[in-house]
């Protein structure tokens, strides 16, 4: 189950709406609805939550780049929300790097990339390797990815962010004292 909120700063104190991301498909298409919410480029902050698995920050200071922090990147590759936010940049990846190219083959005579025996190099089944990134066939890292210090002049230090856990959107949202504002949209 998810959960997804924007909180927006304005002069008057937080507000919270909730948000469906349904027709969001892009990193970008996020970005806009995050400034939509503010019409006066005040800081927008993107909440999204997968129940006890994940969560992502996106934030959004008027024309300025997104900043995002993804507490698990392996778990967020597999969930549709999650994969919005895991772009190349993110991940330290070169932009465009489908994993097509000859580079990325596996040419070690054994046919579709499968190796001579059934475990791999490090022990492991060859089925057990890391999570990939949409149609990269590159793992993604287990744990954090992005800015963790995407909350730090709103209260909440990078040590906080990366200990949260099981209701992190709310443990934000209490960090910040906006925690009636959200529950108005849970």
């Amino acid at each position: 189950m998810y959960f997804a909120a924007l909180l927006a700063r304005t002069e008057d104190g937080w507000e919270a709406s909730d948000t469906e991301l349904d027709d969001v498909e892009t990193l970008s298409d996020l970005t806009d609805l995050a400034r939509e919410a503010s019409p006066d480029e005040d800081t927008v902050l993107v909440l999204i939550e997968q129940e006890d698995a994940w969560f992502g920050v996106v934030r959004v200071d008027g024309e300025e780049d997104p900043r995002i922090y993804v507490s698990d990147a392996a778990a967020a590759a597999r969930s549709s929300y999650g994969e919005i936010l895991l772009t190349d940049e993110l991940l330290g990846r070169d932009p465009g790097d489908g994993g097509d190219d000859l580079d990325a083959l596996d040419l070690d005579g054994t046919e579709d990339g499968e190796s001579d025996d059934e475990d791999g190099e490090d022990g492991r089944d060859a089925g057990d390797g890391d999570a990939a990134a949409a149609g990269t066939g590159e793992a993604v890292p287990h744990g954090p990815v992005g800015d963790a210090e995407v909350l730090d002049d709103l209260g909440v230090s990078e040590k906080e962010l990366r200990a949260m856990s099981g209701d992190a959107v709310g443990e934000i949202a209490e960090a910040l004292g906006v925690s009636d504002v959200l529950e108005t949209v849970r």
